[in-house]
């Protein structure tokens, strides 16, 4: 029975190691589009909803593992804890669709200002990352680190919003598109601080507090 559980576990592992590759290229690919003024809407939604099926099968796996074997502790924990990082993995695939559209919403954005936007997104691709590798290696440190930097993106966001508000909403059409974007990746700066707060759990069984 437990060599049947861990090539459960094995298998969410790989499947969860698969959506944050496709996860990355995502937004990766939703960023670029923006600042090169290219239209990639059909590409980022297809990968998006792979990423919502991928999220739909760990589940059911999940499920099945803890009911066909009723694992404890951080057997349990991580079964659990695979839904959750799967749900903030498919979230940023939403978002990265999300960041796509805009383009389409307010057409050519070239001589826009997109330095806020890439300095967060950075940061964003940043969390990412180690969002997953604290997964893969049971990283700890790197876990907690994602908390500070979502701290980070979140003052960056409202930083940009009191700046238009006191520029007085000049250029609109640059201020309402950027606003937006960087919505769109405070949130998946938010999700990738949510997965680090899960591999805390798996490692040590805390709960880390939602602020």
């Amino acid at each position: 029975m437990a060599r049947l559980l861990d090539l459960g576990m094995e298998k969410l592992t790989n499947m969860i190691l698969d959506m944050a590759e496709l996860s990355e290229k995502a937004v990766t690919t939703a960023i670029q589009a923006y600042t090169e003024g290219k239209d990639m809407r059909s590409e980022v939604f297809k990968w998006s909803e792979e990423l919502r099926f991928l999220q739909d099968e760990v589940s059911e796996l999940a499920i099945e593992l803890i009911a066909r074997y009723q694992p404890v502790a951080s057997d349990l924990r991580f079964i659990k804890s695979s839904m959750e990082i799967t749900y903030g993995l498919s979230r940023f695939g939403r978002y990265a669709y999300d960041i796509t559209t805009v383009l389409s919403m307010f057409g050519d954005l070239s001589k826009c200002d997109h330095s806020t936007i890439i300095s967060m997104a950075d940061k964003a691709k940043v969390m990412i990352r180690k969002s997953i590798d604290a997964f893969i290696k049971r990283d700890l440190e790197m876990a907690r680190t994602l908390s500070k930097m979502d701290d980070e993106v979140d003052n960056m966001y409202k930083e940009y919003v009191k700046r238009i508000i006191e520029s007085k909403g000049n250029n609109l059409r640059c201020s309402v598109s950027a606003t937006l974007i960087l919505r769109y990746l405070e949130r998946i700066a938010d999700h990738a601080n949510s997965i680090g707060d899960k591999v805390i759990y798996i490692i040590t069984g805390e709960s880390t507090p939602r602020r």
